[in-house]
C-alpha cells in the first residue's frame, strides 16, 4: 500500500471504514503521512482483523470513494 493510495480522499475512506467496523474511533483513524504502519496496527488491534483484511478494506474503500 502506498502513501498515495491512502491519501486519496481520506475523509470518505475513513467514513466507510467506520461503517464497516463501528468500533473504530476518529482517533483510531487519524492518518499522518508516513505513518501507514501505525494506522494499520491501530485498526488491527481495535477490530481483531488480519493485516491483509485491513489493507483490503482500505483499498476497497479508497477505490470506491471517488467513482461516480
Amino acid at each position: 500500500m502506498t502513501t498515495l493510495e491512502i491519501k486519496g480522499d481520506w475523509n470518505i475512506t475513513k467514513g466507510k471504514l467506520q461503517q464497516k467496523w463501528a468500533t473504530l474511533t476518529h482517533d483510531d483513524l487519524h492518518y499522518v503521512a508516513g505513518k501507514q504502519e501505525e494506522l494499520l496496527g491501530r485498526i488491527q488491534k481495535r477490530t481483531g482483523e488480519t493485516r491483509e483484511a485491513v489493507e483490503k478494506a482500505i483499498k476497497e474503500s479508497s477505490s470506491t470513494c471517488c467513482t461516480p
